[in-house]
């Protein structure tokens, strides 16, 4: 299965994705030369994927206004799971550890600090 990285995910990556100006400046810089050092490699893989869909339960719900009585189906949502054929890039995981250090260095060296904080 693959993951993909965001926001709240692991304490450095959380910083390349969510920092400073001043971090993702220095991120962009450390991106553009190890994608040169490490370029993408694409492959095809086989990944499990879920969607999901609403199906009625068999029940209904009705209510009565005066003399009109309307009924609505009860939904419930299902998981289901498949196979999906997907291109992906089977070095990024060990190119984003590099971008993400290069950064940190990057930042404790002009900013004293790993997350590029500024003195304000």
């Amino acid at each position: 299965m693959i993951m993909r990285v965001t926001c709240g995910f692991l304490g450095l990556v959380l910083l390349g994705s969510c920092g400073t100006p001043e971090y993702r400046a220095e991120q962009s810089l450390c991106r553009a030369e190890w994608q040169q050092k490490i370029p993408p490699r694409y492959e095809q893989q086989l990944v499990e994927r879920v969607r999901y869909e609403q199906r009625p339960t068999g029940q209904t719900n009705c209510t009565t206004v005066g003399n009109q009585t309307s009924c609505q189906q009860v939904m419930t949502t299902i998981s289901i799971p498949y196979t999906a054929v997907e291109t992906v890039d089977v070095l990024s995981s060990r190119r984003d550890v590099q971008i993400e250090a290069c950064t940190v260095r990057a930042c404790a060296a002009r900013y004293g600090n790993p997350e590029c904080k500024t003195g304000s």
